[in-house]
């Protein structure tokens, strides 16, 4: 890994935050063990930090900033950067939620 560039090690870093973020956060898992282990966390401290893709995306970063650069300053940097593209990510290609008014038949 360290033949690579920075920015190709930056890159495949925040795809690989996104991709272990989205997996923790938002799927279901093979046999749905995703969603038991969510589950079993409940609506603690660590329940909500997996219902949060932000709050989860920053613990997901740290290590693999910690992987790509060794400087502090770098480092610091890098964690933030990793989360924040994860992020932008997520809000991209997230699908938008449609809220349409209810019509009157609905209502009574």
């Amino acid at each position: 890994m360290s033949e690579l560039s920075p920015w190709l090690r930056f890159v495949l870093a925040v795809l690989a935050t996104w991709r272990v973020t989205h997996l923790l956060a938002r799927e279901d898992g093979p046999f749905d063990i995703l969603v038991r282990f969510r589950t079993l966390l409940g609506q603690g401290m660590l329940g909500r930090l997996f219902d949060c893709f932000y709050c989860l995306s920053i613990w997901v970063a740290a290590p693999l900033a910690w992987v790509i650069f060794k400087n502090p300053w770098d480092l610091f940097l890098a964690w933030l950067a990793l989360s924040g593209a994860a992020c932008l990510i997520d809000r991209f290609f997230r699908e938008p939620v449609i809220i349409q008014p209810l019509s009157n038949e609905e209502v009574n």
